[in-house]
């Protein structure tokens, strides 16, 4: 079997399944799915300026998915009284409420760290 293309600068990344062509969604030959993150019951705290011109962001990570993140997240920007999204599986909220943050997840009952500076 040949090698497999993981990612090129001409097509971006690879989304199809090397055996039947189908996208990885659609594949039913057995090939496993693309590798999603794996969560060890940590939930990480972490600020952020990359990609957002500057702002500084407070990104949750890791929340376990049965937990509803769009509550969680109504709740701790209502706690910050500020804005704030779910994107991909994380809460962003914005501004520097690092502390906030982990203090109320605490109460809560997570595990928390703080990630990052």
């Amino acid at each position: 079997m040949p090698d497999r293309v993981v990612y090129s600068t001409d097509s971006g990344r690879i989304t199809t399944c090397p055996v039947c062509g189908q996208l990885y969604k659609n594949c039913r030959c057995g090939q496993p799915a693309v590798p999603g993150k794996k969560s060890d019951g940590i939930v990480r705290v972490m600020r952020d300026r990359k990609q957002r011109g500057g702002k500084t962001v407070t990104v949750i990570a890791g929340v376990p998915d049965d937990a509803g993140l769009n509550t969680l997240a109504q709740q701790l920007k209502k706690l910050c009284g500020s804005g704030g999204t779910v994107k991909d599986g994380t809460i962003e909220i914005q501004g520097d409420h690092c502390d906030k943050v982990i203090s109320k997840l605490s109460e809560m009952g997570y595990k928390v760290k703080r990630a990052g500076g």
